[in-house]
């Protein structure tokens, strides 16, 4: 009689195997989602890059280099300065006691710019930074080609705006060689950051590298891009 009350073990063998395929769903599920959420927007962005060329690069081919050409007196559209590359940089000096920090400023530098950053990494040892050689403490991104125009653009038309008390960028923040280099504070003015998942507010560096001459003419492209100089510095 013992016998025959007690349940198959082929059954209870198949259901734990049910059980523990249906977890091994749920967790790949929730590590896609991850992901997804670690990625921000840059699967949007590589969509809208392969249906049509990024916005700024059409406007600079038809408006601004006759525009150039015609403010600056040159005769031949290849002497018109253009952008070369754009650097996004964040200094970590705080990753040093708390790796989690650098994680998520990688994670937010894939969200803002859509490429995985570089880890920086210190070249030397300081003891007194409790530094030592190799010791990563930064992310950095070198956008070219459309991604850089995408960046450019939401840069001036969304970012900038959502900066607190703004009143334009400095004028003075150019090189000597055309390049112009802007800081900053927060990196919670880009809409792809999330404020609740952020664990610190962190700055980060921006710089322009053109194929300008002169400051001068570094100015007059990047005000024809629409970059919001102050009046008064």
């Amino acid at each position: 009689m013992a016998d025959e009350k007690a349940p198959p073990k082929n059954d209870d063998a198949a259901a734990a195997a049910k059980a523990k395929k249906a977890e091994r769903a749920e967790k790949a599920k929730r590590g896609k989602k991850e992901a997804e959420r670690k990625a921000g927007f840059a699967a949007n962005i590589e969509a809208g890059l392969e249906a049509k060329p990024a916005r700024l690069k059409l406007r600079y081919r038809k408006e601004i280099v006759p525009l150039l050409m015609k403010d600056l007196g040159l005769k031949n559209p290849m002497e018109v300065p253009k952008l070369q590359k754009i650097v996004v940089n964040m200094g970590l000096g705080e990753a040093l006691a708390n790796n989690k920090l650098l994680e998520s400023a990688v994670d937010q530098m894939i969200a803002i710019t859509a490429q995985k950053p570089v880890i920086t990494r210190s070249r030397k040892a300081i003891a007194n930074f409790k530094l030592r050689e190799g010791q990563a403490i930064g992310a950095m991104v070198t956008l070219r080609g459309d991604r850089m125009f995408e960046f450019l653009d939401r840069l001036i038309s969304v970012a900038l705006p959502r900066v607190r008390d703004f009143k334009g960028v400095s004028p003075k923040a150019f090189d000597g060689r055309g390049n112009y280099t802007m800081g900053i504070r927060e990196q919670i003015i880009f809409p792809e950051i999330n404020y609740d998942q952020i664990e610190k507010v962190k700055g980060l560096n921006v710089s322009i590298v053109t194929s300008a001459k002169n400051d001068e003419h570094g100015l007059a492209l990047l005000k024809a891009f629409g970059v919001p100089f102050r009046t008064t510095a």
